[in-house]
């Protein structure tokens, strides 16, 4: 049988070598059982609580395409924590004939999904009362119960025992100096912005290193996040304002406030900062800030809980210099974020949205399927589609041979036990070649490798079909479909600050995708088993760039 590992290591309960443990012992029990081991999947510093871990979640694809026979793991909580997420995956590793064993519980059946799942949750449910009622203690005691904010350092402390103790904070100098900066500078009329913006040109380190951010300074009102807002630096601790739920369906942890009569609140005067007439002035401005009648009509348009309207080139445009996503800027125009909102780019290139999509399908169209280019791509795609898919069936040829031969010795062993021979090896050998043949049954299932054959006239075709998704673009009915389509050609959009100058775009697309769209029927023939022309080696082999301003220049591969 094709066997897999599975291994997982908590941050806050295990340490890394944990993996290697764990791999170990479920390597052991796999040449025990004589199974093949043919991967090993394991996630790093990860919760059993979040099922959207890369290497879970990559098992559990693999499993339901059938690429191995028993998964191994040193306990089910090793997969998952969670009750609803350990019935999910027995019920998906059960569809697709894939066996569980650990090597705490054995086999896993429905019996331990339900006992090891209830006290998987358990076991999660007591532990954060456990941490909630620890750092609860340490707040009592005036030491910090979370990360190190910004300002303070931690103190390395022990008790009589010489074990160490947690939460200790003293003021670091220099980035007081900051936050007294930052306050100042509000409270007499600078925006979190313009502060961020000024911080940056000056290279003072932001919280943990990190640039200065508009949002970093200004922070959220009602959770009093912030450095405008921390009231530790007026020597006030304040803890359980807000708890953390994770969101079944993203995996990510959503926070909600508490009722402000849980809030826990101690002086720590040694850890002021900012003096109370300083602190009272900066409340003040947010207090106006937030009354003013731009907050209002923001607050009362609900604009969170609106979904955007999804542009054309939506997280495809960058900026030439730094290539950071560029961002609206007013109502029609795209410029660099970074540039704008805090002053760690010199670019000043803007570009109008509805001019760039324009000049970007004019483009697909126009500039990026040069008749020479498209000739030499189709004659490499040809050779090495047929190089490939000559291999592909070369396989077939030799597993078609293997399962005729394993049908033989089948034949031959069924009829010696017909005729009265009877041993254990005779059984062994025979559960062996059945496995055997069922493995090479179900590779033969999959359908056999269609020719697939480019046209050299792909480039007048694909213009025509450029053509045709632009106007597409115009109708409400196919502007959907045709975003999608036209998204899916382009990988990257570099907009350069060219000083004095007009912008410079460059448009930087996937010419095997290009040439596909291209086929008669390809969405069709994609959907077919084994349709689609092009594997994944072939699309990323390849890329296109077209560098334009605003009228059509050369492009190069």
């Amino acid at each position: 049988m094709r066997a897999v590992i599975y291994a997982r290591y908590s941050s806050d309960l295990q340490r890394e070598a944990s993996i290697e443990d764990q791999v170990r012992v479920c390597r052991e029990l796999a040449q025990t059982r004589g199974w093949r081991e043919i991967r090993v999947y394991s996630d790093r510093a990860s919760s059993g609580s979040n099922k959207f871990r890369p290497a879970y979640q990559e098992l559990l694809a693999d499993a339901r395409s059938g690429a191995f026979d028993v998964i191994i793991a040193e306990a089910l909580d090793r997969l998952s924590r969670d009750q609803e997420d350990v019935a999910a995956l027995f019920k998906a590793l059960r569809f697709a004939d894939v066996a569980l064993h650990t090597l705490s519980e054995g086999e896993i059946t429905e019996l331990h999904v339900g006992l090891k799942g209830t006290m998987n949750a358990l076991f999660l449910k007591d532990l954060a009362a456990k941490t909630h009622r620890g750092l609860r203690g340490r707040i009592e005691q005036k030491r910090s119960a979370g990360g190190r904010c910004f300002g303070y350092r931690v103190t390395r402390e022990f008790d009589a025992a010489g074990d160490k103790v947690c939460g200790g904070r003293e003021i670091d100098v220099a980035e007081a100096a900051v936050v007294r900066r930052i306050f100042e500078e509000f409270s007499t009329g600078a925006s979190p912005r313009a502060i961020a913006k000024r911080l940056n040109g000056e290279q003072v380190a932001g919280p943990n290193g990190a640039p200065w951010q508009d949002t970093t300074i200004r922070g959220h009102g009602a959770r009093g996040t912030g450095i405008l807002r921390n009231e530790l630096y007026v020597g006030r601790l304040v803890w359980n304002r807000q708890r953390f739920i994770r969101d079944p369906q993203t995996g990510k942890r959503v926070a909600r406030m508490n009722p402000a009569s849980e809030w826990l609140i101690e002086e720590v005067p040694d850890l002021r900062i900012i003096d109370e007439a300083l602190w009272t002035k900066t409340k003040a401005r947010l207090v106006d800030i937030a009354a003013s009648p731009t907050a209002a009509a923001l607050r009362e348009s609900g604009f969170w809980t609106k979904r955007r309207p999804k542009h054309l080139l939506t997280g495809l445009v960058h900026c030439g210099s730094c290539g950071h996503p560029m961002a609206a800027v007013g109502k029609d125009y795209l410029r660099c974020a970074r540039a704008y909102r805090n002053g760690l780019c010199d670019s000043r290139a803007s570009i109008r949205r509805g001019l760039l999509e324009d000049i970007v399908v004019k483009a697909l169209q126009h500039n990026l399927m040069a008749p020479e280019l498209v000739q030499e791509f189709v004659a490499a795609a040809n050779a090495e589609i047929n190089r490939s898919r000559a291999e592909e069936t070369a396989e077939r040829d030799q597993l078609g041979g293997k399962l005729a031969s394993v049908e033989r010795q089948l034949d031959s062993i069924v009829e010696a036990i017909a005729n009265g021979l009877r041993s254990g090896s005779l059984q062994a050998k025979l559960d062996q070649l059945e496995s055997e043949r069922a493995e090479l049954v179900a590779k033969m299932a999959a359908p056999a490798p269609s020719p697939v054959r480019l046209h050299p006239n792909l480039a007048e075709a694909y213009r025509e079909k450029v053509a045709a998704l632009r106007d597409a673009l115009q109708d409400d009915a196919t502007r959907a479909e045709a975003f999608e389509i036209v998204r899916s050609l382009i990988e990257k959009i570099l907009v350069h600050d060219r000083a004095g100058d007009k912008p410079e775009i460059e448009l930087i697309g996937e010419i095997a995708r290009m040439v596909e769209i291209s086929i008669p029927g390809f969405e069709m023939q994609k959907a077919a088993p084994g349709g689609a022309a092009f594997d994944d080696r072939t699309v990323s082999s390849v890329k296109l760039v077209a560098g334009t301003g605003f009228e059509p220049v050369t492009f190069r591969l």
